[in-house]
């Protein structure tokens, strides 16, 4: 993309290979100057290549025709090879008359667009690397002036500002030219103005001055700006929704969505910008391209955001596009979550034909999803987002997402608060306080939990009180408040019995157990998770029969009923597996290390705790993977 540094590179590259005696012959330059108003033209550029050549004058053939032959004459009588670098092309026929025509020499070619119908070896060239962009401002601050030691006292600063310039080169160059002249002032100042703005390209550009070494002025949004211009208007179009979306990488189907097109043309589209490196195209694995995410550099996303709103017409094109894709996200979403909590007996999910397909959709645009709940705020988008919200805490749980769970919560909470939709709130208020509890900010969970009962007993619905009420339990004996815990989870159970919802009767007894087993009331506590897991299979609830199982492990072994503990550890083990579930995998296996150290047998300890870690790994816990490593070391 323009800016990224193709010019510096190919010039680099000529140096050095000059200095290793490659080229020996010389190297030719010519400026296109592809992207200006005037490009110059393979006529204009021959007269100069000439002219470098020794051509000029009198000895300069009059027709263009026979200025080429003269041309490619001299490079084929040139015995010692040259480098010709063709810099800032925009199109092949401002370089292919100029091709030498021997392959004695060679030619190095810089432009924004790939020539795909062309035979040539093509590089792309991406982004810096963070650690790359701080060197690059770092030293430049430094070749100045020695004893600015802005970089080193300002380590973090300095990351901030290479993110904010997307690590492109030109933005760098720019925002290393501003704290060149406001030497005095810190470079945390600089990333505060330009975080007020709301848009690098315009703050860099204000405070920008002077030109490169190439003679090029430090500017940005021009370049941009170019770039968007020379499209046509349905790849223009595409380039403005796509800065619309809600994160910087978006699958085809939901840019499908946003432009309200069929795939296949939305697929042509990307590719042809993609071609112009306005947009990225990102690998899935192996695959059709359908399963190929589309990337839009920082910049050029702030830039199209800024067009969309300088705009009338655009904005309230943007808005529609956003309105489309929010509902594709809630459509798809409400189908996989309908997948992630189906149970046989209830009406088989058409969209996803199993669990696994069903996360991997979630996986790929969980970005996307996420950031799509925080346009809650508007209230053009609040109810949909607010549902979308809904969808994704059953995924977000399940794969371990616990800040991104607390932030999509409380999100549709505000919304709902907003919108005075009471049961809503209260809906919202048990989903962040279920995140909150996972995330292990216990007293925050209570709080949350308790908000939710009180409104729903306020709105008369017991069923969601009881389902509250579980939640606001499992925070209370967290908490260790282990006596008020069982309380609730015992109110929980009498609603749900009540309400004749067997399966959440079953997570109550579940919740109740767990409760009595920590109170030291063991007998109690079997007696009360023996009843949760014949009502998970009465009501075949796999999953949640394998949590029981667990809980039974734990006070069996208080019981001292070792075998039939690890029994019970085995068949939680056998159905996580099933499904998949590698935290809960992790903790059967650390349940069963435990009951085999208890027993004396320190090898299969042991090898549980290894197990352990590596399924703890597959769950995204790194920490209790560690913890699993270290008691297994102790046992060497």
């Amino acid at each position: 993309m323009g800016g990224i540094g193709k010019t510096a590179l190919a010039v680099e590259a000529a140096h050095r290979a000059r200095a290793k005696g490659w080229f020996p012959g010389g190297t030719l330059f010519v400026d296109l100057r592809g992207y200006d108003d005037a490009p110059v033209t393979a006529d204009q550029a021959v007269l100069a290549l000439l002219d470098a050549l020794g051509v000029r004058g009198t000895d300069l053939p009059p027709t263009a025709e026979r200025q080429y032959d003269a041309y490619r004459a001299l490079l084929a009588g040139q015995q010692d090879r040259m480098l010709l670098i063709l810099d800032n092309a925009s199109d092949p026929s401002q370089y292919l008359p100029l091709l030498p025509g021997t392959d004695h020499h060679r030619v190095l070619i810089t432009s924004r667009d790939r020539p795909d119908a062309l035979p040539v070896r093509l590089i792309d060239l991406e982004s810096l690397d963070p650690d790359d962009s701080v060197a690059l401002v770092s030293r430049a601050l430094h070749d100045t002036d020695e004893r600015d030691d802005r970089p080193a006292r300002e380590p973090n600063a300095l990351r901030e500002l290479t993110d904010l310039c997307g690590h492109l080169p030109l933005a760098l160059q720019i925002a290393a030219a501003m704290l060149r002249r406001r030497q005095p002032r810190s470079i945390a100042s600089l990333v505060a103005e330009i975080r007020k703005t709301g848009d690098p390209t315009s703050a860099l550009d204000n405070g920008s001055r002077g030109t490169d070494q190439y003679g090029r002025s430090l500017v940005l949004r021009p370049v941009l700006e170019t770039s968007y211009h020379r499209l046509p208007p349905d790849q223009a179009r595409l380039l403005r929704l796509l800065a619309l979306a809600p994160s910087a990488e978006t699958g085809t189907a939901a840019v499908a969505a946003l432009a309200d097109l069929d795939e296949g043309t939305t697929l042509s589209l990307l590719e042809d910008l993609a071609a112009t490196h306005l947009v990225a195209p990102v690998r899935e694995g192996e695959g059709a391209a359908s399963g190929v995410r589309w990337r839009l550099h920082d910049l050029v996303r702030a830039y199209g955001v800024g067009v969309v709103a300088g705009d009338v017409g655009l904005r309230e094109e943007g808005e529609a596009a956003r309105e489309r894709v929010l509902g594709f996200y809630y459509r798809w979403a409400d189908a996989a979550d309908d997948r992630l909590r189906w149970l046989p007996g209830m009406v088989e999910p058409e969209l996803f034909g199993d669990r696994a397909a069903a996360l991997a959709c979630f996986d790929g645009e969980r970005a996307g999803l996420v950031a799509a709940v925080g346009w809650a705020r508007e209230e053009r988008f609040a109810d949909t987002a607010v549902w979308l919200a809904v969808c994704l805490s059953e995924y977000l749980g399940w794969r371990r997402y616990f800040d991104d769970w607390i932030t999509v919560a409380g999100a549709a909470r505000e919304a709902s608060c907003r919108a005075g939709d009471r049961l809503r709130e209260a809906d919202m208020s048990d989903h962040l306080g279920n995140a909150l509890g996972e995330a292990g900010r216990t007293e925050e969970a209570i709080e949350a939990h308790t908000h939710a009962c009180n409104l729903f007993r306020a709105a008369g619905d017991s069923h969601r009180e009881a389902i509250a009420s579980n939640g606001l339990g499992i925070a209370l004996r967290e908490a260790g408040q282990v006596e008020e815990a069982i309380k609730v989870h015992t109110h929980a159970r009498d609603l749900h019995r009540a309400t004749g919802d067997r399966n959440r009767e079953a997570i109550a007894w579940n919740n109740l157990g767990n409760a009595l087993e920590e109170a030291g009331r063991v007998e109690e506590a079997i007696e009360a998770l023996i009843r949760a897991r014949d009502l998970y299979r009465a009501t075949d609830d796999r999953h949640s029969e394998a949590i029981a199982w667990n809980g039974l492990g734990i006070a069996l072994g208080d019981a001292d009923r070792m075998a039939e503990s690890v029994e019970a550890y085995a068949e939680a083990l056998s159905i996580h597996e099933e499904f998949e579930d590698w935290f809960g995998v992790g903790q059967a296996l650390q349940n069963m290390a435990v009951t085999h150290e208890t027993a004396q047998r320190p090898a299969d300890a042991r090898s549980c705790w290894l197990q352990a870690a590596d399924a703890y790994t597959r769950a995204n816990a790194p920490a209790k993977a560690t913890q699993a490593r270290a008691y297994a070391a102790e046992l060497d």
